[in-house]
């Protein structure tokens, strides 16, 4: 298969580099040359600077991972010509029409898609799912996810302040950079069905978008919790707490492992990674199921379907805190 990334910052050179572990050689790049990374890894792919030309090549799929404002103005082009789509989450910086045409054309032209989620393939979080799923600490009833990250020692290589997440023209916020919880949790839980946030921009970080939100979120099923995000924590953290009738669930995501008391019997089991594990193995995993998903042979873990639910939630996120207001979603 013939593949196009389009972005070549971090996280598309990370998907260039798992294409290629994982056997695929026949790779073509989409740049605007914007890049502040070494240019030596990309030396052997030939590479296109205008969209148009790009797809003249008839790519199989197209990697879309250019910042957020801009994941439409390649996906639309590339579904229109008919090319599977791996998209970096958020699909958008907000619901809108260009987002239902996206979902229009995928539909009419049997697009095959995943969203960039890849905590997803976390196998302890997987494992945490099923134990969810089984009734292992009885019936879900609260969570607490928190995830902090200081921004500008996120990408040492480059100014954070011209960072996507650090700018609004760009689709950036903590909102739409860190919106992995608001995708797991529902992958964990179901359905949201109302969601009340406060966001705002209290640090001393130069950027023009929010760096703290607290967004709480009622489920379908009745699962009740919050979820904080920030740009300024140091250290940076990122874990989740689940709390059931009967029992406990403690995930952390710095060594990757799980806690799960049992009230029954008074017992806590850990639950660890494999011990090779380490960070890039959630995008190899995924890229290795996105092979697998446009080979047909399997189905999306995470569709456009699932990307424009989170979009969806993210929006309201944004919405609920300019008006101050709990919303209903998915109603």
């Amino acid at each position: 298969m013939k593949f196009l990334i389009a972005g070549l910052g971090s996280i598309g050179r990370r998907h260039l580099r798992n294409l290629v572990s994982l056997g695929e050689r026949d790779i073509l790049l989409y740049r605007t040359h914007r890049s502040t990374l070494p240019e030596d890894e990309l030396a052997p792919f030939p590479v296109e600077t205008d969209l148009e030309a790009a797809l003249a090549h008839q790519p199989d799929a197209v990697i879309v991972a250019n910042p957020t404002a801009l994941h439409l103005d390649v996906a639309i082009p590339a579904a229109q010509a008919g090319c599977h789509l791996l998209i970096e989450k958020p699909i958008a910086p907000q619901l809108g029409l260009e987002v239902e045409r996206l979902r229009s054309l995928a539909d009419a032209e049997k697009i095959k898609t995943l969203i960039g989620f890849q905590f997803r393939f976390h196998p302890v979080l997987e494992r945490v799912k099923a134990i969810l799923d089984a009734g292992g600490i009885g019936r879900s009833l609260h969570f607490r996810a928190h995830w902090g990250e200081y921004l500008p020692g996120w990408h040492p290589w480059e100014d954070y302040r011209q960072g996507y997440s650090a700018r609004a023209d760009l689709g950036g916020g903590v909102v739409n950079t860190l919106c992995h919880p608001l995708d797991y949790l529902r992958w964990l839980f179901g359905e949201v069905r109302s969601v009340f946030a406060v966001t705002d921009r209290v640090s001393d970080l130069e950027i023009d978008v929010e760096d703290l939100a607290e967004i709480t979120l009622r489920f379908e099923n009745g699962v009740i919790g919050s979820v904080h995000l920030d740009f300024f924590q140091q250290p940076p953290a990122h874990w989740l707490e689940i709390s059931g009738t009967a029992g406990l669930i403690r995930w952390d995501n710095a060594n990757g492992a799980a806690r799960v008391y049992d009230a029954n019997d008074g017992r806590w089991d850990d639950i660890q990674p494999p011990a090779d594990f380490e960070r890039n193995a959630l995008f190899l995993a995924e890229m290795r199921h996105f092979l697998a998903v446009i080979s047909g042979q399997e189905a999306s873990r995470c569709s456009l379907a699932d990307g424009i639910k989170s979009l969806a939630l993210t929006t309201a996120v944004h919405k609920a805190a300019v008006l101050g207001e709990t919303l209903d979603l998915f109603q």
